[in-house]
């Protein structure tokens, strides 16, 4: 965040006056008669003794208005980083000068992105004026309350004498106590939450700056939202140790991906009637110089909050393509080749676009390629770009299936409105389903809806012989895990394959001479 130069003028203006023109030019005052009487004499004392006070008042020193903003006087509601960055810096020099302490929250509103999808942008902004309305009645008269972002809000705390972690902990949750409370917009009643991250001057080097109160404030913030909802957190050393290494890792990862030590290793799926390999899912790996193959759980955020997801997907779509053309020139019979897509990917206007132009240049029809999409992603997509984006793929050919079902909330509606091609069962509802009666049921009832529905089904994490042959007798179309095969890079798939066809064959030969 960085102050602009007006913004900088008013801060060096502000610091100009406290010093020359605040209260404690009063306690000098006698002082200053004093010298003028020993170098002028009488006339000298006269004239500084009756200008000084005039000046003082002139200036506004009485009124207490030293180039700060009044409490009273809220800046616009919706104000951009600069603003910010000044009022923050104004609010420390305040608590400095008058050596009390300040503070500075920022809440997070959960909720109002999924309104303004299902109940229109008025009814979002209604709520968002609320929010605002809500902080302002629970701040004391030298406290600050504004609006920093479409769900975001920031209040800065006045001078105060006493602000350690126990008290600004009770604010923060009376801040989210009343940014909770049910809202009734339109008849319709909504229930928010708030994310809370916090940092106190106190918790900070002695001459810290504004922008040092509101760094810290962000950071409390990540941890919170990192949290889960309606999570509040302080910010502390510890988690100013911990962004900077998020930081070092986000610089690392990008490079990672400039440099081509991202990769797409391939995860082998067979089909359970025949044992054949129906396709492959493409996994990112980053091959690390010095800590070997890291998996995607260490880097994947370090990526998205760097926006280069939609970087990976070029790259693991391309790589991908590429390992299919070879293994078809090798005979291999591999059907398909499934690429994970996230939602910023899927609000790309491009995206099918660039999905066909990837197709012509590799000679490779649609059907060649699946879309994996979560289930979260169907259920909150019931319009927009996503939705758009979900239907050309299917309308081109493409293969889309739906990851993790079972995990998310998506309806047979949901399921109805997207055709997808295949439901790839959560490996939540396989672990120990060859031991578990409970779970059997569970996976025997989902088994059942997907053959009503018409959708071929693929279970994930197929780790042991049993769970594989009881999956094939409950009707499962397809199977994937380490029980078949770990993922694995491309040239390696030749040799698995090559090997995987002859214990088929040795099977069916075996089924023969047995019958």
């Amino acid at each position: 965040m960085r102050v602009t130069l007006s913004a900088q003028a008013r801060i060096w203006k502000t610091r100009l006056q406290h010093l020359l023109l605040g209260p404690q030019l009063l306690a000098f005052l006698p002082a200053i008669v004093l010298a003028a009487f020993w170098t002028g004499g009488e006339i000298a004392l006269l004239i500084v003794a009756l200008t000084v006070p005039v000046l003082f008042a002139l200036s506004g020193g009485f009124s207490g208005a030293v180039a700060t903003v009044p409490a009273a006087e809220q800046p616009m509601d919706l104000v951009d980083r600069a603003t910010v960055a000044s009022l923050t810096e104004q609010s420390m020099l305040r608590a400095q000068n008058a050596k009390l302490q300040t503070g500075a929250f920022l809440i997070e509103v959960e909720g109002l992105d999924g309104i303004a999808r299902q109940m229109g942008e008025d009814a979002a902004s209604a709520l968002r004026e609320l929010c605002l309305s809500r902080l302002r009645n629970l701040l004391r008269r030298d406290d600050m309350a504004l609006r920093v972002g479409d769900s975001r809000y920031l209040v800065l705390l006045g001078p105060s004498l006493r602000l350690d972690l126990e008290a600004m902990l009770q604010m923060g949750s009376r801040f989210q106590m009343g940014v909770e409370e049910p809202a009734d917009i339109n008849g319709t009643t909504h229930y928010l939450s708030a994310a809370i991250g916090f940092c106190g001057s106190s918790r900070l080097p002695r001459n810290a700056t504004g922008r040092e109160l509101i760094d810290g404030t962000q950071a409390a913030l990540a941890e919170a939202i990192a949290n889960g909802p309606s999570a509040i957190r302080a910010w502390s050393e510890s988690i100013g140790a911990e962004r900077r290494a998020r930081k070092a890792l986000q610089t690392e990862v990008e490079r990672a991906l400039a440099n081509g030590q991202i990769q797409a290793w391939f995860q082998p799926q067979i089909c359970t009637s025949t044992g054949a390999i129906s396709g492959v899912e493409a996994l990112a790996r980053w091959l690390h110089p010095e800590r070997g193959v890291v998996p995607p759980g260490q880097f994947l955020r370090s990526l998205e909050e760097a926006n280069q997801m939609e970087r990976l997907s070029e790259v693991i779509v391309q790589q991908s393509l590429t390992a299919l053309r070879g293994w078809d020139n090798a005979r291999l019979g591999v059907p398909r080749v499934s690429v994970n897509f996230a939602t910023s990917e899927l609000r790309n206007p491009r995206l099918v676009e660039r999905i066909k132009w990837e197709l012509d240049r590799f000679g490779l029809t649609p059907q060649r390629l699946g879309i994996e999409v979560l289930e979260t992603v169907i259920a909150d997509a019931p319009d927009g770009i996503v939705a758009r984006n979900i239907e050309a793929l299917l309308d081109l050919g493409c293969h889309v299936d739906l990851d993790d079902f079972g995990t998310g909330h998506a309806s047979i509606t949901a399921l109805r409105r997207f055709p997808v091609n295949r439901l790839k069962i959560d490996r939540s509802f396989v672990t120990r389903v060859d031991r578990d009666e409970e779970q059997r049921r569970m996976l025997t009832a989902v088994l059942s809806m997907a053959d009503r529905l018409g959708l071929e089904t693929l279970a994930e994490g197929v780790e042991s012989v049993g769970e594989h042959a009881l999956l094939s007798q409950l009707g499962c179309d397809h199977v994937q895990g380490f029980g078949i095969a770990r993922p694995m890079p491309g040239d390696a798939i030749y040799d698995w394959a090559k090997t995987h066809a002859k214990r088929i064959a040795s099977a069916q030969r075996l089924g023969s001479n047995t019958g």
